[in-house]
Formats: structure tokens, sequence, C-alpha cells
């Protein structure tokens, strides 16, 4: 069994990760800013730590924590993130940063505090979970699409600088997941681009947005991108993407194989 640290696992697919990972006996600690929300974790015997990712102290504590409690740290899965939406002329700069920071900088700051302990054992995986938002862009979210971008790169070249110490990278790419984690879409566009140049466009998107946040709305299940996670972490060679849940495969197929402008095309017709 292995000691295990998810972040962001007071909801959404990090707790769900969570509590798959107890479920079949690993050692959790799920890091998250509202701890209260991590009292089922604790129940089911995990450990609940709280974290701002955007405090590096916290980070720091964190990691220090559960090597001091368990003497190691198997596997970090880099979870917690944000989203922000808005046109790119629109979206104040502030904004922009404070989203890189919690989406690229948190995790690359827990990968290389995690790393040292990983090396001295000669194992180790770090489970980073993007989006297909890491190869594709869609209108009004260039920064989110930009932070999960970047996360995809960083952790293509951190697999192969870690290859030689027996440490695994992996990717994860949710397609769309039923979880709370775009709740905030509509407002966002709405105040962001709504009386701008891109209000149009932005008033259309808030409108699917809040047709996709309905209970029937088509989407799969945080436990799927849960158990895509736990066997990843227990294969004996994973592989270095996962993409999972509803639209994810066909989502990137397109993105792969049509040209761009007829991606583009397809991505926007409604919006016009």
């Amino acid at each position: 069994m292995k000691v295990i640290l998810v972040t962001g696992a007071s909801s959404g697919i990090g707790k769900a990760t969570a509590l798959e990972l107890l479920r079949v006996g690993h050692t959790v600690y799920g890091a998250a800013r509202r701890v209260p929300a991590m009292d089922d974790l604790r129940d089911a015997g995990g450990h609940a730590l709280p974290m701002d990712a955007r405090e590096p102290a916290d980070l720091e504590r964190v990691v220090r924590t559960v090597v001091e409690k368990q003497g190691r740290l198997d596997v970090l899965i880099n979870n917690a993130g944000t989203v922000l939406h808005g046109a790119a002329e629109d979206v104040p700069l502030s904004r922009a940063r404070d989203l890189f920071e919690v989406n690229l900088f948190a995790p690359a700051r827990l990968t290389q505090l995690a790393l040292p302990h990983m090396r001295a054992r000669g194992s180790g995986t770090i489970v980073n979970v993007s989006s297909v938002g890491g190869e594709i862009s869609l209108p009004l979210g260039c920064w989110y699409y930009a932070s999960k971008h970047a996360l995809e790169a960083y952790s293509d070249s951190l697999r192969m600088e870690v290859e030689p110490f027996g440490i695994d990278v992996v990717i994860i790419q949710p397609g769309i997941i039923r979880t709370d984690f775009e709740d905030h879409t509509a407002q966002d566009l709405r105040e962001i681009s709504g009386s701008t140049a891109y209000g149009p466009m932005a008033e259309k998107m808030a409108q699917k947005a809040e047709a996709q946040s309905a209970a029937d709305a088509p989407a799969s299940d945080p436990d799927l991108v849960a158990t895509t996670i736990r066997e990843a972490i227990e294969a004996d060679k994973p592989r270095t993407r996962y993409a999972v849940g509803w639209l994810a495969d066909k989502l990137l197929e397109l993105d792969r194989t049509l040209p761009d402008r007829d991606f583009d095309a397809l991505a926007t017709n409604s919006l016009r």
C-alpha cells in the first residue's frame, strides 16, 4: 500500500480520488482550504490537512507533515485547480497570474518538495490532473487553457528528467465531469466580458454553462476519474496520459485531426 497526498480533496475529483484510494487500503492525506469538507475522508480513515495552494508555507508544511508522520511519500496527486472565463482582452492580468499560481506553480512547488523523498527510495509517482483543455482550447477561457497546456508541457519535461530515478509522471485529462468546478463560469463571463465588445459571445457561452450545470446534463461522475487515477498509480508501468470522461476522447481526436480553422468553426458556431 502507498502513502499518497491528494490536493483539492474537499470536493469533486479530489474527494472522489481520496475516497477511492482509501477504499482499497492506501494511506491517504487530503489537502484543501475547506477542512470541514473533508470530514468524510477522516471518517473513512484518511487524514485532512489545511492547505491554500497560493501559500508556499502551506505547501511546505503539508509535504513535511506527510513525511514526518509516514516516513515517505509515494504518490503526489496534484489535483487542486481553479478556472477563469472571460475574453483575453478583458481578463485582468492579476486574475490570470492568480490562476497560474494555483494551476501550475503550486503543483510545481509540491513536486519539488516531494521529489527528494521519492528519489531517496528509488520510486514514486507524480499525477498531474490536467484536462482535455491541456491540449484543446475554446473561446473565452484562454488563461485556463494556457495553464493546463503549461502543466502538460511541464509534466512532459519532468517525466524525462525523473524516469532514471524510478519515478513516473502521469497526466490525467478529464472531459466533462459532474462537479461544482465551473459553478461560477456564467457569473465570470457576464462580469468580465458581458458589457464589452465580446458581450454577445459571452452571454451565449454563459447560457451554455448554465445548461451544462443542470442535473440532467450529460457528464461523467468524478468516481470514473478516481478509478482511472487509482489504476494509473497501481500499474507497474502507467501510461503517460489518461483521457477520461464524457467527450474526452472525442474532443481530443477532433483537435488532433481537424485543421485549426475547422476546429475553430466547430467550437464557435454555437456562439455566433
